[in-house]
């Protein structure tokens, strides 16, 4: 099939400082031996990146600082094939997070939200054929006032896991988290759809709370897990967003994520969509 499918993503962009080490340090502890690697990050930035990269004609509205930083991000955004004339350039330094990743994948992550923190709508209309992406590290302000402007498919990551509005869960078609956000978030069991992720074995979709939806995955030793989530929710969007199934929408994310955590960057480079199609199975039935 071909990806047809216009995708605005509203959210952060980040420099990533990652140091690769054998194992995570406890409290107050140092863990030597650790090899230094700068990336391009940030959710907003590594989904607008995926989504480009898997095929969808994707679009960025972030904020940057006038720092080489922000100069060097939207290089990385651009070359992912990433329009990003609604990222701005403000007087603040450019986000930055900070990562410790092991051995086995599994991170620690600090942002510091820099240039995030003054992220505002275009002064435009979103179409009702765009479908508008979102995720938690931009104000519940500018949250809320998506739910009043955006007309088409309104899909948030709701991570890191923060109460939301009233009125923004209930605009929004879908809302994507891990199983640990769902979790902390009670106020997802009443939302119109919900993708939870379950890590190594697979994920699901709820509506108002019920199960309608399940895909597994294959098992992956991980070299990282900072940009997994971030690939599966613009796979999962921009599969919905074409008309395929529930059950194989998730298949295919799960693929994108699968192949995600055997790279160490946040941002790695994806095969079209079309690719994970074909190498998922189509036997799921939804239930």
């Amino acid at each position: 099939m071909t990806i047809d499918v216009d995708l605005t993503v509203v959210g952060s962009i980040n420099a990533d400082i990652t140091a690769v080490t054998h194992r995570l340090p406890a409290i107050g502890e140092t863990v030597g031996g650790g090899r230094l690697v700068h990336s391009p990050g940030g959710k907003g930035a590594n989904q607008a990146a995926a989504a480009a990269r898997l095929g969808a004609r994707t679009h960025m509205v972030g904020a940057i600082g006038s720092d080489a930083a922000g100069t060097a991000m939207r290089q990385a955004l651009h070359r992912a094939g990433v329009g990003t004339d609604d990222v701005a350039v403000v007087d603040s330094e450019t986000g930055t997070a900070l990562i410790v990743v092991d051995a086995d994948g599994e991170n620690q992550i600090a942002v510091c939200e820099g240039a995030n923190a003054h992220v505002s709508l275009p002064d435009r209309e979103f179409p009702k054929r765009e479908t508008v992406l979102t995720q938690l590290e931009i104000s519940l302000d500018l949250m809320t006032e998506l739910s009043h402007s955006v007309t088409g498919r309104f899909v948030i990551n709701a991570a890191p896991a923060l109460p939301l509005p009233t009125e923004v869960v209930e605009r929004a078609d879908l809302i994507i988290v891990n199983e640990t956000e769902y979790d902390l978030l009670p106020q997802l069991r009443e939302a119109k759809l919900v993708a939870i992720t379950y890590g190594a074995k697979g994920s699901a979709l709820y509506e108002h709370g019920r199960q309608v939806a399940f895909a597994k995955t294959q098992p992956r030793r991980p070299v990282s897990t900072v940009g997994a989530g971030d690939a599966f929710c613009a796979a999962l969007t921009i599969a919905l967003s074409s008309g395929l199934t529930r059950e194989r929408s998730l298949a295919v994310a799960n693929a994108v994520g699968a192949e995600a955590v055997m790279d160490p960057a946040a941002q790695p480079e994806y095969q079209p969509l079309e690719h994970y199609l074909r190498s998922t199975s189509s036997t799921e039935t939804e239930t």
